[in-house]
């Protein structure tokens, strides 16, 4: 393969997990922007996702595809689940009960997925494995193209729902001044559910795409995608969706060309390398705000 061919695959491949890392993130980024809490096991719900799509397609046989709809329902029942009774009691009591309490629920969370799935590693065979379509001259994994068709669908109808729905609306407006909207009668404790499960939504369909694309995982899995999701956040701005888009195609294009250049064992590596120069350089990122 020439030079070009090679620049052309880093490129392809970087989007297609930039896709991944963007539902992860943006799913994140969401549930701060409103609520204004850390959460660092963000990752596990990209895990049980995971694992709940494996489950249906091994009992079924169901086209993977075709599930992650139901598995991103079962995670906003889940995360409203947990926003109501461990986020709900200590927002706004300081960042260090949620740190704790997010590191909790990571060890909760990983040993009762080891509980009722095991802790081997395992993986989904997608029904379109082995299928290449021709790009340029590449031949692309029809499940790349799937997943990034996916995430723009997905990513549209969160536009779609922010900007048009009442709810939607109201999400923007607790995330402005959450004050302001209480004051003009909007039921803040109602969006911070819908805002948490919407998040743990997006993350279940990110591990639903991540398991499809031919990664293993296992109940362990969620921590190094949680740490990559709050690089990209930090990298796009704090509460930014576009900064959560943007920053989630950078972070796939670097772990990438890093993979190439340096070796396979920089491609997780390159994350703290990021999140280390933005915190130095612009530590609000692309496009938080000065002075915050």
């Amino acid at each position: 393969m020439d030079n070009l061919g090679v620049f052309l695959q880093i490129i392809f491949w970087g989007l297609y997990a930039g896709c991944i890392y963007i539902l992860l993130a943006t799913g994140l980024n969401l549930i701060f922007g409103v609520m204004k809490i850390v959460n660092f096991a963000h990752g596990e719900f990209l895990m049980v996702g995971a694992y709940i799509t494996a489950t249906i397609f091994f009992l079924t046989g169901i086209n993977p595809y075709l599930i992650i709809l139901l598995s991103m329902l079962v995670l906003i029942g889940i995360g409203a689940v947990v926003e109501r009774f461990c986020f709900r009691p200590i927002l706004g009591t300081g960042k260090l009960n949620e740190i704790f309490l997010s590191i909790g629920l990571i060890y909760i969370f990983q040993n009762g997925a080891a509980m009722v799935w095991g802790d081997s590693w395992q993986s989904v065979k997608s029904p379109y494995d082995g299928i290449t379509v021709p790009v340029g001259s590449l031949f692309v994994p029809l499940d790349y193209i799937l997943i990034m068709i996916f995430t723009a669908a997905i990513l549209c109808g969160l536009y779609l729902f922010l900007k048009k729905t009442t709810i939607g609306m109201q999400m923007r407006a607790t995330s402005q001044n959450r004050k302001g909207a209480m004051l003009v009668g909007i039921n803040v404790e109602r969006i911070d559910v819908i805002s948490f499960g919407l998040g743990c939504a997006l993350a279940a369909a990110a591990g639903t795409l991540w398991i499809v694309s031919g990664q293993v995982f296992n109940p362990y899995m969620g921590s190094i995608p949680a740490i990559k999701a709050f690089t990209i956040i930090i990298l796009g701005g704090l509460g930014s969706i576009p900064g959560a888009i943007i920053g989630g195609l950078l972070m796939g294009l670097a772990e990438n060309g890093a993979a190439f250049l340096l070796g396979g064992i920089w491609k997780d590596a390159i994350s703290f390398v990021i999140l280390i120069i933005v915190l130095v350089v612009r530590p609000t990122g692309l496009f938080g705000e000065k002075g915050e």
